[in-house]
């Protein structure tokens, strides 16, 4: 009986943090003792731990046992300390020898038959050992796919807790091999396609150009025009994720608890679609110790709110901060906590209420236009890129065979204008037109004398601001990428101007 110590990890918001798990067996009265700033959750383990060892062929002994979990300071949450508890204590027994342990982290939730259930954020903790150099993780036998996905460090996926035991004693040897080889992808399939809008080549255009820069788009428009069927076919032309964005991703949605236990890793961008009626905490995290919320879910994808003037104004109003900055900063007691949300804002409103001004079959009347748009604030408006209007389709479009664009033709072009932007910014840290700052605007959207001067005009005939003034500039010059120009022309200056709604005198 004495001192065994083994490491763990715990993760807090998006960040993983270690943990060494302690276990001294020495005389006293017989108790099951655990400090270490413990979550009722780890608290629980007490009787978990106790059932499970039974089960696994090793009686508890009557010792005075003291379990801590340290660093003290960080707040201990989930049921992923069952397993390293476990083998703290029959280490602490003297069942494995002093170094069995080392460099090996442990992580994994026990039943109460000894058996390995799975836990959540495995992908982030495993990432995490690997850069802090251990040898070998040791998680249940369900997160093991999840755990591969980390190249380069050893995986143990066991099932039981008995199965971990006589490993750690020698007598049982896994298959561990690291894994290097690459994952297979899916196959893109959909059965949604742009070729199944009938007009709206213009709103289809504007979608493009959105999507080819990473620009924040809103629709706005008549009900039954087609906003929403825009809005979710825009899956079918994003970029494909490289291995880097990828893992990323699988590890937010690992965190969130939201990967399939097979083939968990994701290959394809989010398109996360929110109900008006969402919180601001479900929109961009919260809680005691805060969780990944929609913003972060739809990072490196698509964040789409439909039926946009129907939000609560202040719901809406915590977006300002993650448009601009591109991550979410959340303070809580215990810290403060980031989570990254570079993410697509795709939106779609009616103008009014009854969704039918400016034209003469509107009936609302003035008072009620401006109550309905102003549910929009202008702070909010002025990080949208692109605001398209979407009229009403006419029976002629609507009758006649499909002619336009069809998603691959659009996929062809936004590929086309990213490879431009990514060798542009090869020596930035950017990789798209709507990332650009004060520095790479003036570097790579420069005005002629022409351009310039149509700019100056339409600063003060549209009332722009700074922002939007900018927005117009990185439009044109997505633009311009998609139609292999090196520079801007008035031509594409007009174009990027015309997809300023919000900034017309009829909104607002």
């Amino acid at each position: 009986m004495g001192f065994y110590k083994v490491h763990s990890a715990t993760i807090l918001g998006l960040k993983v943090e270690f943990v060494q798990v302690e276990a001294d067996a020495g005389n006293g009265l017989p108790m099951f003792h655990m400090v270490g700033y413990l979550s009722s959750e780890v608290k629980e383990a007490a009787e978990r731990v106790r059932t499970a060892m039974r089960n696994a062929g090793y009686i508890m002994p009557a010792k005075k046992i003291v379990i801590n979990l340290s660093p003290a300071c960080v707040r201990k949450k989930g049921s992923v300390f069952d397993l390293p508890i476990a083998v703290a204590v029959l280490g602490a027994m003297g069942i494995f020898p002093e170094k069995a342990v080392e460099d090996i982290l442990l992580a994994g939730e026990l039943g109460l038959d000894g058996k390995l259930q799975p836990v959540e954020g495995i992908l982030p903790i495993v990432l995490e050992a690997k850069k802090a150099g251990f040898r070998c993780c040791v998680i249940p036998k369900s997160n093991e796919d999840e755990g591969r996905l980390a190249q380069g460090i050893q995986i143990f996926g066991a099932e039981t807790l008995e199965e971990v035991c006589r490993w750690l004693k020698g007598e049982y040897m896994p298959q561990m091999e690291k894994t290097d080889q690459e994952e297979a992808h899916g196959t893109e399939e959909w059965d949604i396609d742009y070729s199944d809008i009938q007009g709206q080549e213009a709103v289809k255009r504007a979608t493009m150009v959105a999507v080819a820069g990473g620009h924040n788009l809103l629709y706005v428009g008549p009900p039954g025009s087609g906003k929403t069927m825009l809005a979710k076919r825009i899956p079918t032309i994003l970029p494909p994720l490289d291995r880097e964005e990828s893992l990323e991703i699988t590890g937010i949605y690992s965190t969130a608890g939201l990967l399939k236990r097979k083939n968990p890793l994701i290959w394809q961008r989010p398109f996360r679609e929110v109900h008006h009626t969402v919180t601001r905490a479900a929109l961009i995290g919260g809680g005691r110790i805060p969780s990944p919320g929609e913003a972060t879910l739809a990072h490196g994808g698509v964040l789409f709110l439909d039926e946009l003037a129907e939000f609560p104004r202040g719901v809406l109003e915590v977006l300002r901060q993650p448009l601009e900055e591109k991550c979410i900063h959340l303070a809580r007691q215990q810290g403060a906590y980031i989570f990254p949300a570079d993410f697509m804002l795709v939106a779609a409103t009616n103008p009014c209420p009854c969704g039918m001004a400016p034209g003469p079959q509107c009936t609302c009347t003035p008072g009620q236009i401006r109550n309905y748009q102003g549910k929009l604030s202008q702070p909010f408006l002025d990080r949208i890129d692109i605001c398209m209007e979407a009229p009403k389709v006419e029976y002629e479009e609507l009758t006649g065979k499909g002619t336009g664009m069809d998603s691959r033709t659009m996929r062809g072009k936004v590929m086309l204008a990213r490879m431009r932007q990514m060798d542009r910014f090869r020596e930035e840290k950017l990789t798209k037109n709507a990332q650009m700052g004060q520095n790479e605007i003036e570097k790579y959207c420069r005005l002629g004398k022409e351009e310039e001067r149509m700019m100056r005009q339409a600063y003060e005939v549209m009332k722009l601001t700074v922002r939007s003034y900018h927005k117009v500039l990185k439009v044109a010059r997505t633009i311009a990428d998609m139609e292999e120009k090196e520079e801007i022309d008035l031509v594409t200056l007009r174009e990027a101007l015309g997809y300023r709604v919000m900034d017309k005198e009829y909104w607002g």
